[in-house]
């Protein structure tokens, strides 16, 4: 019973539906109010344990899952009312700003995958940072030409890119959109204005970053009021965020490419104390959002939809699971260190292909027919006819005008990040992934009370390798490779699963297996969001600590596998569409579905 009533807590006026549970008879809910101190640990703590025990959550009609109760609570409003996916997610983007600042927000950028179900078609939006026109190629390079540290780089002005959140949620909206524009903001503002529950992981974030945050001076007043770090289920305000709301609902994204918020971002990067930057007014003028095609394959009976370039996520989740489909994995299952020899390697082989090809493709030359071709990734999965390890991985030759041209990538993607996943009540699905890129991105606060990215060490810091260009080079104007991995998957053409998670390049790995773990292990939603990790990208085998993957060390030892033991960080939150809505979210993190 203690679970039914924590998770009524959070409701008040929805429902909210799950295996075994049957609705609460309490009369007057609201006094149950997540504001109300007595029960914010026990919601979390009760709902922490009904994702541990692999029960999702089931709803009829519509549901939403983020990373924060906070924000999938704003968004289950917006969508109990008759709002679309995209309305739904404005409101949750808005509110993870403000609770989750370390992981995304207006100062960063995000990819977007939506499936209109009028239209019966995918449309990806493009929101990614773009460089400033006066970057230079050598910016994060010593006197010697070489690579500076990763850190080094991150702090300060230099590393932010144009921000491209806030033109994302106004060009979705314009596209999608039903519900008034200014009603979506509301719950943002009113977290800002009256105080937000301080999350266990914000407050870990802050603790651990406490050296870079406390450089500058706004941060320092803001995570570390009287010089103490803010505690979880502390209340936090922040005014400034909440007149930054305001304008926005009232004009629109332009008051962040122009006008008095515009000067606030230009300001704080090229007046930083650590590494001013070279960003501009002109910069962010002429910044767009990009409508692109999605990258689509097959993948058994299923239709796996993504982002493309900028985005490395779609294709090579394509080559991963493109040299996998000819192995039954069910029947080997995902106890056997078989499995993850097949798995680990054709991650190798699709990661040393995404090193050299995969990079913004409106600066170069990315083969993408070529990548997810079925008869160049059956050449490429050769390789797996082995028990052992492959010893030596390298990218495959792809013979077009530029293919032979580039050179391996130099660059460094740590995990942070915020995954959004939502279906309406339209049948209308959204999985949008959204990153200021390190935690806390370049740890500069504006006046305006948001956090800017630092998306630019996303770029590899070297331009050249062995003589060769590095197609993930930094150039002004281009958008940084990502591995961002927003995804929906269809069956009979109708979508099915959406996924996705933060992580850095573990992503990509997170959302495979969970695929893996979807389709051919027929888990439920909950279950593949938990499951223990095995990740492979350039030969070690990392495996979940303190779980039953670990046991697989020895085996994949004997196989010629490096394996490394280690915490994962993952953020999965998944939707399954299967006459009613199936919702899960990572046991790893504060996420929670919302469903009615």
């Amino acid at each position: 019973m203690k679970i039914n009533l924590v998770l009524i807590i959070l409701m008040s006026t929805f429902s909210f539906v799950s295996i075994g549970q049957q609705q609460s008879d309490i009369k007057n809910p609201e006094k149950y109010s997540i504001n109300n101190q007595k029960y914010k640990s026990l919601y979390l703590d009760g709902f922490l344990n009904i994702k541990k025990e692999g029960k999702p959550v089931i709803s009829d009609d519509w549901m939403v899952v983020t990373a924060n109760f906070q924000a999938s609570k704003a968004a289950a409003k917006i969508l109990e009312k008759g709002g679309t996916a995209v309305d739904a997610m404005i409101s949750a983007q808005i509110v993870l700003g403000l609770v989750e600042p370390e992981s995304s927000g207006l100062g960063g950028g995000a990819f977007l995958v939506y499936y209109d179900n009028v239209k019966k078609e995918v449309t990806t939006l493009d929101g990614r940072e773009t460089a400033p026109k006066k970057v230079s190629p050598v910016m994060f390079q010593d006197n010697k030409g070489n690579p500076i540290k990763f850190f080094d780089a991150v702090i300060g002005g230099k590393s932010v890119g144009v921000p491209g959140v806030p033109a994302l949620l106004e060009k979705s909206y314009l596209k999608w959109g039903k519900t008034k524009w200014s009603l979506l903001f509301e719950d943002g503002i009113k977290l800002a204005d009256d105080g937000f529950v301080v999350s266990k992981k914000l407050s870990s974030s802050v603790k651990k970053n406490k050296e870079s945050l406390i450089k500058f001076k706004k941060n320092k007043e803001y995570f570390f009021p009287q010089n103490i770090p803010i505690e979880p289920d502390q209340i936090l305000l922040n005014k400034e965020y909440a007149k930054t709301l305001k304008q926005f609902s009232q004009h629109g994204s332009k008051v962040f490419y122009s006008g008095k918020i515009a000067k606030d971002i230009i300001y704080t990067v090229q007046k930083s104390s650590h590494n001013p930057g070279v960003l501009s007014i002109e910069d962010l003028l002429f910044y767009k959002v990009i409508e692109r095609k999605p990258v689509c394959s097959l993948y058994r009976d299923f239709k796996v939809c993504g982002m493309g370039p900028p985005s490395s996520g779609a294709l090579t989740i394509s080559q991963i699971l493109g040299m996998i489909e000819k192995y039954d994995l069910s029947k080997l299952g995902p106890k056997n260190p078989e499995t993850w020899r097949i798995i680990g390697d054709a991650s190798r082989l699709a990661f040393a292909d995404r090193s050299l090809y995969m990079a913004d493709k409106d600066f170069v030359n990315v083969p993408i027919d070529q990548l997810i071709n079925k008869k160049y990734l059956l050449k490429r999965a050769k390789q797996l006819e082995t028990k052992k390890k492959i010893e030596v991985i390298e990218a495959g030759k792809l013979y077009n005008k530029n293919s032979l041209n580039y050179a391996k990538d130099i660059s460094i993607e740590l995990p942070s990040t915020s995954h959004i996943s939502i279906v309406d009540i339209y049948g209308n699905a959204l999985s949008m992934t959204t990153t200021i890129e390190n935690g806390f991105g370049s740890r500069l606060m504006t006046k305006s009370g948001f956090l800017l990215n630092n998306q630019l060490t996303d770029f590899s810091f070297k331009t050249h390798n062995e003589g060769k260009k590095i197609a993930n080079s930094i150039e002004p104007g281009k958008r940084p490779r990502s591995s961002m991995s927003p995804t929906i998957i269809f069956k009979d053409n109708k979508p099915i699963y959406i996924i996705g998670s933060p992580g850095g390049s573990q992503i990509i790995g997170y959302v495979v297996n969970t695929i893996i773990a979807l389709i051919d292990w027929k888990m439920n939603v909950q279950a593949a969001s938990s499951m223990p990790h095995a990740i492979n990208r350039f030969g070690t085998y990392d495996l979940e600590l303190g779980t039953s993957i670990a046991e697989l060390k020895i085996p994949l030892e004997q196989m010629g596998y490096k394996v490394n033991l280690k915490k994962f960080f993952s953020g999965l939150n998944i939707i399954e569409i299967n006459n009613k809505l199936y919702g899960g979210s990572d046991h790893r993190r504060e996420g929670i579905a919302i469903g009615n």
